[in-house]
């Protein structure tokens, strides 16, 4: 692992290194997606996450190319959307994420949602195998899958996703799963990794806050890198994109990790993917 903010990384089961720390742009609006990213990335972020849903893949592109960054420099997720499920289908999707993109390449595609009604992620996962034996695919994951869709696709096709990327946050710190990717070498990717500010106002994420003389969004996202998490936190204010990439000069002792093991409900804020099919 490096040592600098910019760089700090987390390696993937196919040899690539994802960095740990990026930004996520859903529910950015369009016209305001280009600055948001720019922002970012002269902040320091190396890692921008979008998906065809959130209709902003164009001006995600659009700010990675102008940043001056070497293209290697970034990594750029995309997602699969749930009504492109199936063989054909997920093949065109990926073609317009790519041209909305400007890309030859995606450094991560996933599956935004096993839609289990639709019963066509299994076909789906071994179309994006296919994918990343292409190379255009750089490294291939999901996202919200749980347990028994994981089993599933690695049941039929021994292929293990690099990244599931799924709700996690204090209030829904999802133990069984991250077991799960732990025993597989998945990496977890936290999305919604404040709740969506819920978590913000806790007095115990309050008092580690004063404690450490950080804000209680700069505790909860380094309680997500002290866990191993991948992290994605959005924002459209350049205050606040500056205080969520400055995580790096603290560190949560086992006291603060513990008390914040404590704030589990099992409180989900977005839909059950058990029953979500979009």
């Amino acid at each position: 692992m490096s040592t600098t903010p910019e760089t700090i990384t987390v390696d993937l089961l196919d040899g690539r290194a994802m960095p740990q720390l990026g930004f996520g742009v859903f529910q950015i609006p369009p016209p305001d997606t280009a600055a948001a990213v720019a922002h970012a990335l002269r902040t320091g972020y190396r890692a921008v996450d979008t998906a065809a849903a959130y209709g902003n893949e164009a001006q995600v592109g659009e700010a990675v190319r102008a940043s001056g960054l070497e293209r290697e420099a970034g990594f750029v997720t995309t997602k699969l959307w749930n009504s492109d499920h199936g063989r054909d289908r997920a093949q065109r999707a990926f073609d317009a994420s790519l041209d909305r993109l400007g890309f030859d390449a995606v450094d991560l595609y996933l599956i935004h949602w096993p839609a289990p009604g639709r019963d066509r992620y299994v076909e789906t996962w071994e179309t994006l195998v296919e994918l990343q034996r292409d190379g255009r695919a750089r490294s291939i994951g999901v996202s919200n899958f749980e347990v028994d869709h994981l089993k599933r696709i690695l049941d039929a096709t021994g292929v293990v996703p690099a990244v599931n990327q799924v709700e996690l946050h204090p209030r829904f710190q999802q133990g069984e799963l991250r077991r799960f990717h732990a025993e597989h070498g998945i990496k977890t990717t936290a999305w919604s990794p404040l709740a969506q500010g819920a978590v913000l106002d806790d007095p115990t994420i309050a008092r580690l806050a004063s404690d450490h003389g950080k804000t209680p969004a700069q505790v909860v996202l380094r309680w997500h890198l002290e866990l191993g998490n991948i992290v994605i936190p959005k924002s459209v204010t350049p205050k606040r994109i500056g205080e969520n990439f400055d995580i790096f000069d603290f560190s949560l002792d086992e006291d603060a990790m513990r008390a914040i093991a404590g704030l589990d409900a099992g409180e989900r804020i977005g839909p059950d993917p058990k029953t979500f099919n979009g």
